[in-house]
């Protein structure tokens, strides 16, 4: 199935949505006709979209992105609400980074989420990015997290996985070492999923496929080598670490 991303995001926006000018009901019109459009236009070829995309920060309090700041706290139910009425048959979820390595973080997304939920909205899930390293953040806080969003009822999305190795930053040198941790941190990662019920595991996304294609050395300004093959699209360790972890079941 198609997986869409995302509907709302806190930065590359569109230059006519950040010079936009309006009161709070004109920018709940522009949201709602830029989610009704996109929802529309892809119509049951998508059968899941990220409605919202990072709006909280590390320490749980809401991110001031230009919807919050234009429509206030309610836009993330709004949000929800208007991608259902574009496509009632869709799985919507909330996704964001540092969930699993900031407890804080996934605490007030839980709540808020949760409370939503209550309220009728329907938010059916939880994306967990899972931008990590080799180390960090440990085993229990991942475990942790995805226990608290299951026992929410809500499903779960590994939704942007990769594995950096250079945790200093600069240049690194890449040994068989830190390539066999790498496999076993990813077959840690998809034996974690493994184990969700399965009513609620959603799937596991890679972030790129090859260390080419990943974002993290141009945007970070440093070396590393986090997907599951290397520049000449050969399989590593990491890829053998999550095939692993999916034939055990």
């Amino acid at each position: 199935q198609i997986h869409g991303h995302t509907l709302l995001w806190h930065n590359q926006l569109p230059s006519w949505m950040n010079n936009f000018s309006g009161n709070r009901d004109e920018w709940i019109l522009m949201m709602e006709t830029h989610i009704k459009t996109v929802v529309a236009h892809f119509g049951n070829q998508v059968k899941s979209w990220d409605v919202v995309n990072e709006a909280f920060e590390d320490n749980g309090d809401f991110r001031a992105n230009i919807w919050y700041q234009n429509i206030g706290e309610e836009y993330l139910k709004l949000a929800f609400e208007l991608a259902h009425e574009a496509n009632p048959d869709a799985i919507l979820f909330y996704n964001d980074f540092n969930i699993a390595a900031k407890p804080k973080k996934c605490e007030a997304i839980l709540n808020h989420f949760k409370k939503l939920k209550n309220e009728g909205v329907p938010v059916h899930g939880i994306g967990l990015q899972l931008h990590i390293f080799n180390a960090t953040p440990s085993e229990n806080k991942i475990e942790n997290a995805v226990k608290a969003i299951v026992n929410e009822g809500f499903q779960v999305h590994f939704s942007e996985i990769d594995i950096s190795m250079n945790l200093s930053g600069g240049n690194m040198q890449l040994t068989d070492n830190k390539l066999q941790k790498q496999g076993e941190r990813m077959k840690l990662l998809t034996d974690i999923f493994q184990n969700i019920p399965e009513n609620q595991q959603f799937g596991m996304t890679i972030w790129g496929v090859s260390d080419l294609d990943s974002w993290i050395p141009s945007f970070f300004g440093r070396e590393d080598y986090p997907l599951l093959y290397d520049e000449n699209y050969e399989p590593k360790p990491m890829y053998c670490g999550f095939l692993e972890g999916l034939m055990e079941r």
